[in-house]
């Protein structure tokens, strides 16, 4: 198997979509399998109120998810560079909403997790952006 010749920026993003179209797989085939992994614990009853749409609501944005995979791979796969810096701004912002969510408890520490991948991934991504740009 030959890897694609990938810029380093594109490898970050390239990771990145990769993780984001294999979670996205997960939530829509097992949703409580991408919950638990994310520390949110089930509230000990046996089945689901006809009104909770939790599962549905995962599954939705497992969709998303998957999507937004296929669109960083092909990004990556197109050394689209300007895609690349847009990410960045906007995962430092998912960063910070994320951690502000664990921070006010409104959800589990677990989560945080997330957090930090939107956040390393960004301050990857704009470091090989910068290397990129001085060898240019």
């Amino acid at each position: 198997m030959t890897l694609p010749r990938l810029s380093p920026a594109g490898w970050t993003i390239a990771v990145f979509g990769l993780a984001a179209l294999l979670l996205g797989a997960v939530g829509l085939i097992s949703p409580g399998t991408l919950l638990a992994s994310m520390g949110f614990a089930p509230d000990g009853a046996a089945a689901r109120a006809a009104d909770d749409y939790t599962l549905v609501f995962v599954r939705t944005s497992a969709m998303a998810s998957f999507n937004m995979g296929v669109y960083y791979l092909l990004a990556a796969a197109k050394d689209w560079t300007a895609f690349f810096a847009f990410t960045v701004a906007f995962r430092l912002l998912t960063f910070s909403v994320f951690t502000a969510l664990v921070l006010t408890d409104t959800a589990p520490a677990g989560f945080f997790a997330v957090a930090a991948w939107e956040g390393a991934g960004a301050l990857a991504t704009f470091l090989a952006l910068r290397v990129q740009r001085r060898e240019q």
